[in-house]
């Protein structure tokens, strides 16, 4: 080849051949070695073990020969040598007596085995025989014979009868020993269950070779089948299983283990197509691997011990093929469990069998007839198998194949099945450890498959969002362009919508007054402070003897002279106090608590509502000495009014944490894992802060919870029975990545009470340098942005690790949600606009705070407020299944994203509608809660439909009985109908002046001429005000300056609402039903006449 003598060539590389097997064999010299301790550990077990055994106690002498078979790979034979000696020794026989033992091999293997010659009394002595070529073993087969019979009694020798091995040597001894009238015993089982408990060195070899498989079967084979599937590729099931035995020539899969100490169980079993065959014992053939139901099965055996793995991959699967395969690991779990130490094997596979009876008695056909077997030096022991029946006892320490397989399965005109298995470990305690770690759950071994058809409309859907959401773009271009396709889904949507509607008054009835009887039940009342539960408790203090103010810190109370008697008052009965002077006298103002002076979310009744109440007291001293005092008398009062701030402020703080306390619930305590190996992330921050600044820690996570701890030690723990949602925002698109839990129940730390609580940390810089001039291509700039990428990629990395060793712990009880971005749109929360986006289970925004999140389960209906074609703008107002629960407003959200709303309502099933005002939603709340059933008899939430405008206005003109009262004319019902249109929010500035202001001519008026207008317009509603006697107006919420309208709504009895009062104005002629008269939150205050300010409401009298 390279043009030298190839003679030479030949002669050089065969020296350096005979150089490199002599320094092998030098290297295999000293390598090759008996371990002592664990022969003479091994042969006396074996000994003792004869004794106990009621089958190894019949036999009188051991035999055990192993011939030159290289196809054998499982036999007894060799796995007795290899678990004595850790060695498989061809051409050699052994023969165990009773007092002597005695092993026939080459020269080379007896000087192996010279180490294993002793002289302890508790063990036979060891005869060692250099096999003779020359006369064929002839005089060594004798000697070997005579010392059978020497033996015991010399007739019944223990052979493995399965074990035909082949070759001269073994050949010769069997004729031999065929020749003597021995009787032969079976021992194969009951050596079994010697070899069957595995010693901690056993055990470390059995785990590298699961860990082995693991690696092979995610880093090789399943991208194999990924990569397979995603390119539709045409591969034969033998080629992909040679590859994976191939596979394990590379060092990368072999986890820094020896490769010439690693081979396969067998060869690696693919099938796929409808064929399979749930053995190991079967051979991939030559299809090509079909996309569907995939059975892999595959065993690493590391220096002479096995382990194995089974899974199935499905593409595409079906509900049902999802349920039954959930249901398959389900089994394999209960299996495990009551695969423990002391359990007869029968009992486990009936309790399996029980498993399938109760749950899928339609599987009980399918399920193969084992559940796996004991495993070790030979891959299958098949004296140990799970079956019905076998009656052996497990005892800790075996190592089990745990496999469970269902074939046979249909899929509509496919066939197909499912097959998984694990190598599992018998523990002293407790269920069975789990070797093959390797995930299995649905998500892990599924490929979904999109179609191109699929991917077209996709291509168009998102088209169409950019179209809606661009720049400039008008809704109307999109509906201008709608197909016959999509006019039949606005229809379907439209039905799916009213039978929504109908659901939730159906199920919202019986659910409200239930809510409502709760809320009776836990009424609160206020709490009677008492000063001193008895009169020795009073204080003798010279102040109180004196008549003097004294304030009691202790007992939290205010002594004041009322008629001569010192009288306590608890600090909670005082509202307020001031001080002030005039001329030579100090006061002393105090106001008390009594029934209605509280008003709004902190009113809370009185114990005795009925009883007299002092409003206020005032004291008054005099600011000049007397003679022979001290000090003047007003020093009293100052001292008085310092202390009672003072306790009255220590008393509203207690208060305010008891308050805080009031929603929080004891969490179970967290149980903390000691262990090195739980999942943790550091230098992460906090929200909300301990502190007003935010500060560093770590989260971990333990067996029921995690842990914060800051570098200052402080610590939080939740756990996770209280969490709702897990949420994990990226960092595309953001400048920190988030954990976010939202709670059942808040927890308390930091002085408040929190229901959300968030881990994040910051992965650029969130504030940019405007003053800094840089070049597109400066270097600097490019290093610091792929420093960037870099960090995002690593946080991303560690994140994801951390999330999933969390699902992994919990057995996926804690699932984390990542928002969907591209449904998310802009809107205003609390004050700021943020981008909101859904996630399969919430509606969130946890990138600034405080956060956003509610629960779609939560929801009841979501109504779009201000939707009107010259609006950009729109609201969404979330209103909960949970009434007395303030709704949710979301302000500010563009026009372009309603669609996308409404599709994405609808596909969650939640009931959407819409309308072009604003409602006062604490009063249509208020009204429901107290009267539900009027509510629902009315219609319930069908009043926000757009249609149901035309049928109150039907009904309101048949039932309105004030038409026949009041008849205005014609012009002043037409000023009627514009004041209602006043109070519509989406009515723009120029509408409301062109109807105000009357004609186009008209707009070119100056103020002068519009103050005189404005003027003759109230002259005329003051007349019509004398001599209506209701003072019902035609014309209301009239500004005196320039004619806008600025009033806020119309109560359910027509009368305008003005903040907390409301003006009385006349019925106008057509009205909405009822509850569509609750209306909108008021925008800015109306301004009234004189008279119109005297009629006033408070409810529904006038004062």
């Amino acid at each position: 080849k390279y043009g030298g003598d190839w003679t030479v060539d030949f002669l050089l590389s065969f020296s350096l051949w005979s150089h490199f097997r002599n320094h092998v064999q030098i290297i295999m010299a000293q390598v090759v070695k008996l371990d002592k301790d664990v022969y003479l550990r091994r042969l006396k077990q074996l000994y003792t073990y004869w004794e106990e055994s009621d089958i190894m106690k019949t036999i009188d002498c051991l035999v055990v020969v192993v011939g030159a078979d290289d196809e054998m790979v499982y036999a007894k034979s060799i796995a007795l040598q290899i678990w004595l000696f850790g060695y498989e020794l061809n051409d050699t026989a052994m023969v165990f007596g009773k007092t002597n033992i005695n092993f026939l091999a080459s020269k080379k293997k007896i000087d192996f085995l010279k180490t294993s010659v002793t002289s302890k009394d508790d063990l036979p002595t060891v005869e060692l025989l250099t096999r003779n070529k020359s006369d064929s073993d002839k005089e060594n087969i004798e000697n070997l014979i005579e010392s059978i019979k020497a033996s015991g009694n010399g007739e019944n020798i223990g052979v493995f009868s399965k074990d035909n091995f082949t070759g001269d040597f073994a050949e010769s001894w069997n004729k031999a020993l065929n020749a003597e009238s021995f009787t032969k015993t079976d021992v194969s089982g009951a050596m079994a269950l010697l070899f069957a408990p595995k010693e901690e060195m056993e055990l470390e070899m059995m785990k590298k070779a699961a860990a082995i498989s693991c690696e092979v079967f995610n880093k090789y084979l399943k991208h194999q089948i990924i990569e397979i599937v995603d390119a539709e590729k045409k591969v034969k099931h033998n080629k992909l299983a040679d590859s994976v035995e191939h596979s394990l020539e590379d060092k990368k899969y072999l986890l820094g283990v020896n490769a010439a100490n690693i081979e396969t169980c067998y060869p690696p079993i693919i099938q796929s197509g409808g064929h399979y065959n749930l053995k190991f014992s079967v051979i991939s053939d030559k299809n090509l691997l079909e996309f569907d139901s995939i059975v892999m099965a595959f065993g690493v055996r590391y220096r002479s011990y096995c382990s194995n793995i089974v899974r199935t991959m499905m593409v595409d699967p079906t509900d049902d093929q999802q349920k039954t395969y959930e249901f398959l690991l389900e089994l394999e779990e209960e299996i495990i469990n009551n695969l423990k130490d002391g359990v007869r094997l029968n009992e486990v596979y009936e309790c399996g069998m029980s498993y399938v009876r109760k749950h899928r008695p339609e599987l009980v056909e399918h399920v193969t007839k084992n559940f796996g077997f004991a495993m070790g030096i030979e891959f299958r022991e098949g004296s140990l198998v799970i079956n019905s029946k076998n009656s052996i006892e497990v005892k800790k320490g075996m190592v089990f194949a745990v496999n469970f397989g269902l074939s046979g399965l249909k899929a509509g005109k496919s066939t197909y099945a499912l097959f998984v298995g694990d190598t599992v470990v018998v523990s002293e305690s407790g269920p069975c450890t789990i070797l093959t770690t390797s995930k299995k759950k649905i998500k892990n071994v599924s490929i979904f498959l999109k179609d191109v058809n699929d991917e077209d409309e996709d291509d168009n859907k998102e088209n169409e969002v950019e179209e809606q959401l661009g720049r400039g773009a008008k809704r109307t271009t999109v509906l201008a362009s709608r197909t016959r396709a999509e006019h039949g889904t606005d229809d379907r949507k439209k039905e799916h919508q009213k039978e929504l509607g109908r659901q939730i008054n159906d199920e919202a009835m019986k659910r409200l007054l239930e809510q409502r009887n709760d809320q009776g039940k836990t009424s609160k009342s206020k709490r009677s402070n008492v000063s001193y539960k008895s009169d020795t408790l009073m204080p003798k203090e010279p102040d109180v003897r004196q008549l003097k103010i004294y304030v009691d810190k202790r007992y939290e109370t205010v002594i004041l002279p009322v008629f001569g008697v010192p009288t306590p008052f608890h600090i909670s009965t005082i509202k307020n106090i001031s001080q002030s002077v005039e001329g030579d006298y100090t006061y002393l103002r105090i106001n008390f608590f009594n029934p209605g002076t509280a008003l709004g979310r902190d009113a809370v009744p009185f114990v005795q509502p009925e009883s007299t109440f002092v409003k206020e007291l005032t004291f008054r001293s005099a600011n000049t000495k007397v003679s022979g005092e001290l000090t003047a008398a007003s020093v009293n009062l100052n001292t008085a009014f310092r202390l009672i701030k003072e306790v009255q402020k220590k008393f509203k703080t207690r208060e305010a944490e008891e308050r805080e306390k009031e929603g929080v619930v004891k969490q179970d305590s967290l149980v903390v894992s000691v262990g090195k190996s739980n999942p943790k992330l550091k230098d992460l921050y906090i929200r909300p802060n301990f502190l007003q600044k935010r500060i560093q820690g770590s989260l971990e996570a333990h067996s029921n919870g995690f842990r914060f701890t800051s570098i200052r030690g402080d610590k939080v723990d939740i756990l996770y029975n209280n969490i709702k949602h897990s949420i994990f925002q990226p960092c595309d698109h953001e400048m920190i990545i988030v954990l976010h839990f939202h709670l059942k129940n808040p927890i308390l730390f930091g002085k408040r009470k929190n229901q959300d609580v968030q881990f994040y940390t910051e992965v650029g810089e969130i504030t940019t340098d405007l003053g800094k001039h840089t070049h597109m291509h400066d270097r600097d700039d490019l290093y610091a942005e792929q420093a960037e990428r870099e960090m995002r990629h690593r946080l991303k990395t560690a994140f994801k690790t951390f999330l999933e060793k969390v699902e992994n712990i919990t057995k996926q009880e804690i699932e984390f949600d990542v928002p969907f971005r591209d449904l998310g749109f802009y809107g205003v929360p609390h004050r700021a606009t943020v981008l909101l986006q859904p996630t399969s289970s919430c509606l969130i925004q946890v990138t600034e705070w405080p956060p956003f999140v509610v629960s779609l389960d939560d929801v009841e209906l979501v109504h779009f407020e201000r939707v009107q074609f010259n609006l950009k703008n729109f609201d969404m107002v979330i209103v909960f299944k949970d009434y007395f629960r303030k709704v949710s407003v979301l302000n500010s959200i563009p026009m372009q994203t309603i669609d996308a709303l409404k599709d994405w309502l609808n596909s969650c099933d939640i009931k959407y509608t819409e309308g072009i005002q604003s409602l006062n939603w604490v009063k249509i709340m208020k009204t429901i809660t107290d009267d539900p059933e009027n509510f629902f008899a009315e219609g319930g939430w069908t009043f926000l439909e757009p249609d149901s405008e035309g049928e109150g206005v039907e009904d309101d003109d048949d039932d309105d009985v004030d038409d026949d009262q009041w008849n205005p004319t014609e012009s002043e019902a037409s000023d009627g109908e514009e004041s209602g249109s006043e109070y519509s929010s989406g009515v723009t500035e120029e509408d409301s002046e062109s109807e105000e202001l009357g004609t186009s001519e008209e707009s070119g008026k100056d103020w002068d001429e519009l103050e005189v207008e404005a003027a003759k317009a109230d002259q005329e509603d003051e007349r019509y005000d004398d001599t209506d006697p209701r003072g019902r107006s035609g014309r209301t919420g009239r500004s005196s300056g320039t004619g806008r309208s600025s009033g806020t709504g119309r109560s359910r009895d027509g009368a305008v609402v003005v903040g907390n009062q409301a003006v009385i104005t006349p019925a106008v002629a057509v009205q909405k039903p009822q509850f569509a008269q609750e209306t909108a939150r008021t925008q800015q205050p109306a301004q009234t006449n004189p008279q119109q300010e005297e009629e006033t409401l408070i409810g529904s009298e006038p004062l």
